[in-house]
């Protein structure tokens, strides 16, 4: 009896793969669920597990391009294919190899309910490594945060999805081989018969020595580069898709031939030197998202910004006469935020419409304040959320402040941490900005932007003073903030941070 095994489906878009790296030889006894061959599709390389025990015959070669549903390979299942071995093994008893309890699927796990994809990060096990259960084998990436992805079973890992793949929730990332005893570690990997490890192809000349994939053989003819002129860093010396984004097309250097004399006023260009050297990145998940959003509030909002300054005197006199004192008490610095933090509290609770949001045909008034805070973290911009802050201290809120900021930082923020939120505040004057109009961080309704402290001259009591000065901006959706409240309310922040005092006192 014969088994055919054909091409799976492995994507809604790939309607062909092509035949990789052949692990088995015409004639090999393989096992079921042993890996024969590599896939390759315009998007990933997949591996092609046997369906059966038996004798494997091979119907596609090496490079063949096989649609989906194309006959592969044959395998001849035979009653005494899984106990008989081309090579008798002499060193070690005839029953040792490792039990195995079937192939344990580990797909990616709901990481969020507004989370739809994520990117695979990084392996933090290699393809045939063994792991034991709940030990963390990889870290993907989502939109908000990164996540450790533990081992489902204890046995042999099989990668299914490469770094920096994206993968939608719900889709394979690799296989666990689950073995029933956890101690065989090193004899795993030599749990084929010796006739199939003496197959295995050399590593100096393989099928996949210069190979292109199919994606990395598009992106190679759209920029006219010949595979033999790209070194591939991929399994056995194939070419990824990622060397054919980086690959340069060799500059040729023709010999200089023979001209007739030109007149003396003809004069070559001058040739100059330097790179022209150009760079391609994927895009990560999160800067997709934000890029998406962004779009999102520009196109689906009435957004106006209105503009105000603040003489930052007081509050850094303030800061002056009583820092150290603070800092012994608290342990904690004081800085701006805190102030900027509770003079937005007291404006929401005078201005309610700026610290509401748009609902379908309704109006959602927040009687809290829940202050979203920007942080520019290693993988881009995130905002986590300072919930109730209107019921804090400064000291409080400079705590949390230090908390979140040192999270970002690691990329250790939570979801939870990072939703929510009626209110943002974004602080530009940290990388030097003079002025802007910051976007509204979606769905709230408003942000308030700070800027620079710079000296300028102003009139204060009928003189020209020097004083530190401080552009504000808030930009807000007019669909639900009139000009009114909008600028009432940036005005009532100035009159706070200019007299400090009146948020001790409420007044």
């Amino acid at each position: 009896m014969s088994k055919e095994m054909r091409v799976p489906t492995v994507g809604e878009s790939i309607s062909e793969v092509t035949v990789g790296q052949w692990f088995k030889k015409d004639g090999d006894l393989v096992q079921l669920d042993e890996v024969l061959c590599e896939l390759e599709s315009d998007k990933a390389t997949f591996e092609f597990p046997a369906e059966a025990s038996g004798i494997l015959r091979i119907k596609a070669q090496p490079g063949d391009t096989v649609e989906i549903g194309g006959l592969i390979c044959v395998i001849e299942e035979s009653a005494g294919a899984t106990t008989s071995t081309p090579i008798a093994q002499p060193s070690a008893p005839a029953a040792q190899p490792v039990a195995t309890g079937g192939v344990k699927e580990m797909i990616v796990p709901t990481v969020g309910e507004s989370i739809t994809e994520v990117t695979l990060a990084n392996w933090i096990k290699k393809d045939g490594d063994f792991v034991t259960l709940d030990e963390i084998i990889a870290e993907v990436d989502s939109d908000k945060a990164t996540f450790e992805l533990p081992a489902e079973a204890t046995g042999i890992l099989r990668h299914v999805a490469k770094e920096g793949d994206v993968l939608e929730i719900g889709g394979l990332i690799c296989r666990i081989e689950v073995t029933e005893g956890g101690a065989a570690q090193a004899s795993a990997p030599a749990s084929t018969p010796v006739a199939a490890v003496a197959s295995a192809p050399s590593s100096s000349s393989t099928y996949a020595s210069g190979h292109a994939s199919p994606a990395a053989s598009k992106i190679l003819a759209e920029k006219g580069i010949q595979a033999a002129q790209v070194s591939g860093t991929g399994k056995d010396g194939r070419i990824t898709k990622e060397d054919a984004m980086s690959a340069q097309k060799p500059a040729t250097v023709s010999a200089p031939t023979p001209v007739a004399a030109k007149p003396a006023e003809s004069v070559a260009a001058p040739i100059i030197p330097g790179s022209r050297n150009v760079r391609r990145e994927k895009m990560s998940s999160l800067r997709k998202t934000v890029s998406r959003r962004l779009v999102a509030v520009k196109n689906e909002t009435a957004m106006l910004t209105t503009f105000n300054e603040v003489n930052m005197k007081p509050i850094m006199d303030l800061r002056s006469k009583f820092k150290d004192q603070f800092k012994e008490k608290h342990g904690v610095g004081l800085g701006f935020m805190s102030f900027f933090t509770k003079a937005v509290c007291v404006a929401l609770k005078e201005w309610p419409a700026v610290n509401a949001m748009i609902d379908g045909n309704e109006i959602v008034f927040n009687d809290f304040c829940d202050i979203s805070v920007a942080v520019s973290a290693p993988k881009g911009l995130v905002v986590p959320v300072i919930r109730n802050a209107e019921s804090m201290s400064f000291d409080q809120i400079e705590k949390e402040i230090v908390r979140l900021a040192g999270k970002a930082r690691d990329n250790k923020l939570s979801i939870e941490e990072m939703t929510g939120g009626t209110f943002t505040i974004t602080n530009g004057g940290v990388f030097g900005s003079m002025m802007s109009t910051p976007i509204i961080n979606a769905p709230q309704s408003a942000i308030l932007g700070m800027h620079n402290i710079v000296e300028r001259p102003i009139a204060e009591n009928g003189q020209v003073v020097i004083r530190p000065m401080m552009y504000i901006a808030l930009s807000y959706d007019h669909r639900i903030i009139d000009g009114r409240e909008s600028v009432s309310f940036l005005v009532r922040v100035k009159q706070l941070l200019e007299d400090p005092t009146r948020l001790l006192f409420g007044v």
